[in-house]
């Protein structure tokens, strides 16, 4: 039987690490974490890492920097 999956929108923070682990424990999840990184830095790179750790096998890691300033911060000036 396939196991079930689902995608986490994961930081890499405490909280989004262990609701992780929990989905996996407690309901045999497959979990794929996705992490958007619109400028926050090395922090989005160590969620990876930090994934790998808990045992996540896929993590899917984009890019939002552009978007993100174009749609949200300039739309404010």
């Amino acid at each position: 039987m396939k196991s079930k999956k689902v995608v986490l929108a994961y930081s890499g923070g405490l909280d989004t690490s262990v609701i992780a682990k929990w989905l996996m424990e407690h309901y045999d999840l497959e979990v794929i974490t996705f992490t958007a990184d619109i400028g926050q830095g090395e922090e989005t790179h160590d969620a990876k890492a930090k994934a790998k750790k808990l045992g996540i096998k896929k993590n899917i890691h984009r890019g939002f920097k552009r978007r993100f300033c174009n749609k949200l911060c300039l739309s404010y000036v």
